[in-house]
């Protein structure tokens, strides 16, 4: 299922819209393109905060893997 209908039928504050985000990621970085990226992760990020919580194991992970994005960027330049 795509994101797009994802957020058409649960809203986009619902974590299965952050899951097909983050999905989109993974794609976009194995393809190197991490600026579109980044955007993404940050959107995904922002929904898994306020929809399961800061602590939460998916939210670490998807902050996690933002910082992972982030030094892929300044090897980059």
């Amino acid at each position: 299922m795509s994101a797009v209908h994802h957020v058409s039928l649960l809203g986009d504050n619902h974590h299965s819209v952050a899951e097909s985000l983050n999905n989109l990621v993974l794609l976009y970085y194995s393809q190197g393109k991490y600026n579109q990226s980044e955007p993404l992760y940050l959107q995904a990020l922002d929904i898994l905060e306020r929809s399961l919580g800061a602590n939460h194991p998916h939210t670490v992970t998807c902050r996690k893997n933002l910082a992972n994005l982030g030094n892929s960027l300044q090897q980059e330049q």
